[in-house]
């Protein structure tokens, strides 16, 4: 049977020491582990970076020979605004990719809206204000501590313990600086309580992997738990090796049934396909805050969706094997179109 040549679409990261050079640099850490995987699949695969120049890229996937893809990218030059560009240009190509549409990616990308749909939609999600640096604010209205969070960025860029405030004079003394780092800003009203990552795979019916929760417990006391770039990124933080995830349960069936529930929802709401990532809380008083919605979360063998997959009973290799199973589903059809199962 003839196997068809994948590529590997993935942005092009900034050099090693560059400021958040660690969350940028992991998409090649993802493209040589799924890469790995296609090989022992039988897969012959290739390596495309795109940029903005599109006309390159085209003509590399042309001169490649490339019938399917899996889309890694992240960014485009390390703007997270264009997140879903690199999907649309394979859908006017009319080229079968793996994960969300252009449109799925682009709205999960941006927060505010993220937040808009969801609320339509009758989904809670923590109270929010956006800030730009124009007009008058009146941070009156929102309740204190608030994290503050840059609209476009994924991988917790720009989220540490600074970017927490406990009362309307620190914020108003410290938000422009974080605006002159990251434009357009997020001041999201902070939730306490416990916290999940609901990984959702499947084509064209979704479903929840096993239920991730992190574990914030060795945290001292004045040290806000969140999952912050340190957290994620930093090795030599505290922050780092004190926040594991665990798949050990601890849900009444009640509860994670409405977690299940609110996070396939998510999906669906936002228009993802394939897989994606729904971060939670769960308030004292038992109420579900949805914090982001995540197209095409990380596929690094280390991080949180394939951790959850081997929960689930698959290996790294499966795992990829499936996502082209869903890429093969769709390569029948017209597969430039944004399709979503509702």
């Amino acid at each position: 049977m003839h196997k068809r040549i994948i590529g590997l679409v993935h942005n092009v990261p900034v050099p090693a020491g560059d400021a958040f050079s660690e969350a940028s640099l992991d998409v090649l850490t993802q493209v040589e582990a799924i890469e790995r995987a296609l090989q022992d699949l039988g897969y012959p695969s290739i390596r495309i970076p795109f940029t903005r120049d599109v006309s390159s890229f085209i003509q590399g996937v042309k001169a490649a020979k490339v019938e399917m893809v899996a889309n890694l990218c992240e960014t485009l030059d390390e703007d997270p605004r264009f997140t879903g560009h690199p999907a649309a240009v394979l859908e006017l190509l009319g080229i079968p990719f793996s994960g969300s549409p252009s449109l799925a990616l682009m709205l999960s990308t941006d927060k505010p809206m993220t937040k808009r749909l969801l609320r339509a939609y009758g989904i809670r999600t923590p109270n929010y204000m956006v800030y730009n640096n124009t007009g008058k604010f009146d941070f009156h209205i929102m309740r204190y501590p608030v994290i503050v969070k840059p609209i476009f960025q994924d991988a917790s860029i720009g989220i540490d313990q600074e970017s927490i405030f406990r009362d309307d004079r620190s914020l108003r003394e410290g938000i422009k600086e974080f605006f002159s780092r990251f434009g357009a800003l997020l001041v999201e009203e902070y939730i306490a309580g416990r916290e999940f990552n609901v990984s959702i795979f499947g084509y064209p019916s979704p479903r929840v992997l096993p239920i991730a929760e992190i574990d914030f417990s060795a945290f001292p006391e004045g040290l806000f738990p969140i999952v912050s770039y340190r957290a994620k990124w930093d090795t030599s933080s505290f922050e780092y090796y004190h926040t594991p995830r665990k798949f050990s349960g601890g849900l009444s069936p009640g509860l994670h049934e409405r977690i299940e529930r609110t996070a396939l929802e998510c999906f669906h709401v936002l228009m993802l396909r394939d897989y994606g990532r729904v971060d939670l809380r769960i308030h004292d008083h038992g109420q579900i805050y949805v914090l982001e919605v995540n197209a095409n979360p990380c596929l690094s063998p280390d991080g949180g969706f394939a951790a959850a997959a081997q929960q689930a009973g698959m290996s790294y290799t499966d795992m990829v094997s499936q996502l082209v199973d869903f890429i093969e589903r769709r390569s029948g059809n017209n597969a430039g179109q944004a399709s979503h199962t509702s």
